[in-house]
């Protein structure tokens, strides 16, 4: 073996050993505050057993309190409503707007993405009074089809930035076929272009999911009926004026977290092969 294979080996096995040491890093810093949220729950006063510490005896009084006393799976239905209406709303606009900005030519169509992409510097608190107003004018106020509304409008600019680039990496042989064909824009969008886009699609849904589901600022502001809550919403039974339970909101914190857990690992997949570039190779 020469000297050049020599290093080239080397090379090679520090590289995969720095890659590891990266990637051990990162986990060690992802899940070490899922797990102190997990550990914390399970004490009876995590003031008292501050730190990543084994409880000195297991308490399961917040998740009895979340799993019976507050009636939980009303909050669980609320948010997934919420946040499965406007994940199906959202994801049906704007696939169809990052398809006709990514494949068709028009004049406008770069300020129409700068206009997009502007809204990512914009902070949601900056809209409070306008939105505010919208919804109550529209007698939306405390219902949740004024929260599905918000959402729906909310994240567009990442959504459309997957799912065009998404769309750009698609061979346009597929487009022209489907016109010989016969299909309109409308058939080619439907039956070719969105079953291939499909992973694409998916992770800015499963993104946008999380984020609805993770919401705390507009759900606490627009819905104020106890039996309308989400379940971020929830936290805030756990604090009163003087005191505040944090066995029962850590142990709320988890069983609000599990949801997106599992569906990250059951979507995997999907996340993998949309980061992967296309569905067609040219």
């Amino acid at each position: 073996m020469s000297s050049n294979q020599k290093k080239v080996r080397q090379y090679s096995t520090a590289a995969k050993l720095l890659a590891y040491t990266v990637m051990l890093i990162v986990c060690v810093i992802s899940l070490f505050p899922f797990v102190w949220t997990i550990l914390s729950s399970l004490k009876a006063d995590p003031t008292m057993e501050p730190g990543l510490t084994w409880p000195r005896e297991l308490c399961f009084d917040g998740y009895v309190t979340v799993l019976t006393k507050l009636g939980v799976m009303k909050y669980f239905f609320n948010s997934f409503f919420c946040a499965s209406i406007s994940v199906i709303i959202s994801m049906t606009h704007i696939s169809m707007s990052s398809y006709v900005i990514a494949r068709m030519k028009f004049r406008g169509r770069g300020f129409i993405v700068a206009l997009l992409m502007s809204t990512l510097f914009i902070p949601g608190v900056a809209l409070t009074f306008p939105v505010y107003r919208m919804v109550t004018s529209l007698g939306l106020y405390n219902s949740r089809w004024g929260l599905i509304l918000i959402y729906s409008c909310s994240s567009i600019a990442m959504s459309f930035f997957v799912i065009r680039n998404y769309f750009t990496t698609i061979p346009v042989e597929l487009e022209e076929a489907a016109r010989i064909d016969g299909c309109g824009y409308l058939q080619t969008f439907l039956r070719i272009m969105l079953p291939i886009a499909s992973p694409g699609i998916s992770i800015a849904a499963m993104l946008a999911f999380l984020g609805y589901w993770n919401e705390y600022y507009w759900a606490s502001l627009i819905i104020i009926e106890r039996e309308l809550l989400t379940l971020p919403s929830l936290l805030a039974q756990f604090e009163t004026s003087f005191t505040t339970n944090y066995n029962g909101m850590l142990s709320a914190v988890v069983v609000i977290l599990l949801p997106p857990v599992i569906l990250f690992c059951c979507c995997s997949k999907f996340f993998i092969k949309a980061m992967s570039g296309g569905a067609v190779k040219g």
